[in-house]
Formats: C-alpha cells, structure tokens, sequence
C-alpha cells in the first residue's frame, strides 16, 4: 500500500509515492525506463537533490534499478520473486552418453521464417551495427593486400590482435599483440586449445550444465568429460572442483567464468583465484571461455580467471560472435605457455583466419565504435531479461524458477518436475516457437524439466506472445 501523503510531507516524497502509485497500476511496467533526473526537475519544479531523493526512495523499495549511464528502470523484485533453480548435482562418474538428436533439429528450426526463436544464442540483426559493418567491409577489401585475398600471418591479423590486447586492459589483463592467436570464433579457438592439449580417451572438467557446442566436440575429439556440480549464482562448486582436481588425472579443465551458457553464473573473483592458484597446483590447463565477458548489467566488466594468471597456465578463448558479428567468425585465443601448441594446431587445421572479416573487426575495436556499441547492447539486454522476468511470473505454470543472470544472453527455467520438456518442446515448435531444451546441455540423465531462452530477440508484440504461448503451453492450456 501506498502512504498517505499530507501537504506537510517533503516533496522528494510527493514525487516517490507518485511513481510508487503508477508502478503498482501497472503504469509502469517492470522494464520500463522512468524519467530522467533532469525531467523530474523540470515537471516537478523541483531540485536536482530533491529529485534524486525521490529516486533513492524508490530503489531503497527495490522499486527501481539504476543501470550504468542508462538511467532508472522498473524492477522486477517488487513482483512475486521466482526461486531460483536447484545448484546442478552430475553424477561423479556417469558413463558418457551422446546428447540427444533434438541438438540438430533445435538448430534447423530456429533458423526457419516466421519462427519466434528463444534457441538462438546471439543478438538479434536489429540490435547489430549492421550499416557501420558493411561500411567496413568496403573499407577493409580497398585497403587489404590483394583486396583481402592474401594469406595472413599465422597468428593472425596484427591490427585486430593490437586491438584485442589493448581491449584486455578493460577485464584488468595484460596482452600483448604476441600473446594474441586469431581463429574462426570462439569455438573453433576451444577446439584448438583441446587439441592441442588432450588426445582421445583423456579427461576434460566442464560446468554442469554445459553449453552443448562444448560438449559435441568434447565427444568428436574421443574425450571423457567429467560435469561438475554449478551453482546458477556462482558458477562451478569450488569444493567439487578442488576434489576431482586432487583425485583425478585431467587433461584439462574448461569453464565459462562470466555469465555461463547456459546458467548466467557469474564466478566471484575470488573464486577466479582460487581456480587459477588450484590449476598451476596440480598442473592442470585451464580453457576459460569468456565469450560473453563483454554483456555485463552492473557497473564495471567482470575479470577473467586469465586477469590472475601469472604461469600462463589459462588459456583465454573469446570472440565478437554475441556482440557484433556472429557469422564473421571472428575469436581468438590467449594460449599463455601453450601458444606454440595452439599455433600448430591452428596452422595443420585452418592455416590462416579470414582477412576480410578479421581486418573490419579490428578497424571497428580501433576506432572506438565497440565501447558506444556495447553501452547500447547491454541496456537492450538488460530490458529484455526485465521483460522476460515479467512474462513468465506472468504465464508459466506455478513452482516455476528461473536463474538471475548478470549479463550475457541466456536465461535458464527450470519448470515443475512432472513436465517433460522435449514434449513441450516439440509442441512449440509446431506453434513456430523454439526454445533449447536443458537435456542438450548435458550427458547425464537430468534437467529433463528445464529450458534455456536467449533473451537477445527485438522485444516486441511477437516475441512477447511467443513467451506467452510457451507459458501456456507448459501449463497445458492449449
């Protein structure tokens, strides 16, 4: 309930209750952005302290949220909070299994027209700089050798490895451009790394759950991978990690420390040290995916486990595939101590990256177009999960949970136990919705009831309905 106001109460209050009052109508929707401080003055008359006051009221309710050189939005904390989903509990020593068919036809679907695609794991073409890229490009085939024809050095582009470890300053590393090996996204930097560091029948430490494209080349390579226990908060269980660390002979151990595929966790930087401290122990690679370090909702960019490593013993992999251009293809790695390695099995797979989308991506880091990009890209992100929130408190089935992710792209759900989510899966699909089914993101018989949603979709009406409809068609409504 909202308090009585009397003409002796202070103004910053009269402004408070006001916004309080249209947030529980529903005026304001969860979400949405509120006036900026300087409009506040001018409607009001008021102070810029007065308005401020008014502001902090609200977010002191968890009414309000404050995102970094955004502004105030509606949050979603002051509605029914949703549990969080149960901390993953992998079998120690689960036979391997393959992952499931549905892999390939979640793919193909969402690729299709008119298909409202929660499966797709990058941002959608709307939210790209798509007319600077192609401008770019022109640029990038008048100045390359040959117009991009001609093979590059075997690390790769120099001005986008220059610009990749200047880049590094920002998650608090210490690149340089020799550091620097280019690749064909992140993916294919992952595999490198594991080729170069395992062979068929070793064993790889992974996150559970675990993003899929991970797992099918763990699978491909003849390598036994070993799910840890991960909290949808925190990511990996450090106990659980320090055990198998002692008590098993790992090849290798591959963590997404910022924003993991598909939980959301965000490791705590202690832990980051702890991992990296734990690795140069037992001599143990660690692969760190930081694909999606950049999407970050708070105030600063998260560190890398790579920002503790002092015996290069981390080997960093990340690209612009879920920021600016994911069929570009262009990622790289930080092998540390490994590089020769990474730079073998890089010149026997690929021998070199491609010129023309490698030298667009590092003009587009030189120039200083990425940072205003991202600023951009994070507050559309941060929207939509609000948005996502919101719906699915709204229209999924009661003892639904959701994770709370701090950036990146994916949302994880996990729905009532007796909800059997490749059924659910293939009846969305026939109403033209995709989603990706927890079941892919595993070997071991679990997450049978739960689903990962990108939320890098255009937020529209479409969108909008498609949660809507997949809400419903979980409680069984349609």
């Amino acid at each position: 309930m909202t308090k009585k106001v009397n003409s002796k109460e202070l103004l910053y209050l009269k402004i408070a209750n006001s916004l309080e009052l249209q947030i529980n109508n529903d005026v304001l929707k969860v979400g949405d952005k509120l006036p900026s401080i300087r409009m506040i003055c001018r409607q009001h008359g008021v102070s810029m302290s007065t308005a401020q006051f008014a502001y902090y009221e609200l977010e002191s309710k968890s009414l309000i949220e404050p995102r970094p050189q955004s502004g105030y939005y509606v949050s979603n904390s002051f509605r029914k909070k949703l549990a969080m989903p149960e901390v993953s509990r992998p079998v120690a020593k689960a036979p391997v299994k393959a992952v499931r068919d549905i892999f390939e036809s979640n793919i193909n679907n969402a690729l299709e027209k008119n298909v409202v695609a929660f499966s797709r794991g990058v941002p959608a073409v709307s939210l790209l700089p798509v007319a600077k890229l192609n401008k770019g490009m022109l640029q990038a085939v008048r100045s390359l050798p040959g117009g991009g024809t001609s093979y590059e050095p075997l690390l790769g582009n120099e001005k986008l490895r220059i610009q990749v470890a200047k880049w590094s300053f920002s998650w608090k590393g210490n690149l340089a451009e020799k550091d620097i090996v280019t690749t064909a996204g992140c993916i294919s930097a992952i595999s490198y790394c594991l080729m170069a560091l395992t062979k068929p029948g070793d064993t790889i430490a992974v996150e559970s759950p675990c993003f899929y494209g991970i797992l099918h080349l763990a699978q491909s390579l003849g390598l036994k991978v070993l799910e840890l226990p991960t909290d949808p908060q925190t990511g990996v269980d450090m106990e659980s990690l320090k055990k198998i660390v002692q008590k098993t002979k790992l090849a290798a151990c591959l963590l997404v420390s910022n924003f993991n595929n598909p939980f959301g966790s965000l490791m705590p930087d202690e832990n980051k040290k702890v991992a990296v401290q734990l690795m140069e122990k037992y001599n143990v690679p660690l692969i760190e995916d930081d694909i999606y370090g950049d999407i970050y909702f708070g105030d600063r960019r998260p560190t890398c486990c790579k920002s503790y490593d002092e015996s290069g013993i981390v080997l960093l992999c990340s690209s612009v595939s879920k920021t600016l251009a994911p069929a570009y293809r262009v990622g790289w790695v930080a092998p540390g101590k490994f590089i020769e390695q990474v730079s073998k099995i890089k010149l026997y797979h690929s021998l070199c990256s491609t010129a023309v989308t490698h030298e667009v991506i590092g003009n587009f880091l030189e120039n200083g177009r990425y940072e205003a990009h991202l600023r951009k890209l994070r507050r559309t992100l941060h929207t939509n999960y609000l948005q996502y929130v919101r719906v699915i408190g709204e229209s999924f089935p009661e003892g639904t949970k959701i994770s709370r992710p701090q950036g990146g792209l994916s949302l994880w759900v996990e729905l009532p136990k007796q909800i059997d989510i490749v059924d659910l899966y293939n009846t969305a699909v026939s109403r033209k919705i995709t989603f990706s089914p927890g079941s892919m993101f595993t070997f071991q018989k679990q997450f049978s009831n739960c689903m990962r949603l990108s939320y890098g979709l255009e937020w529209n009406e479409k969108t909008e309905n498609g949660l809507k409809t997949l809400g419903k068609l979980a409680k069984g409504n349609l």
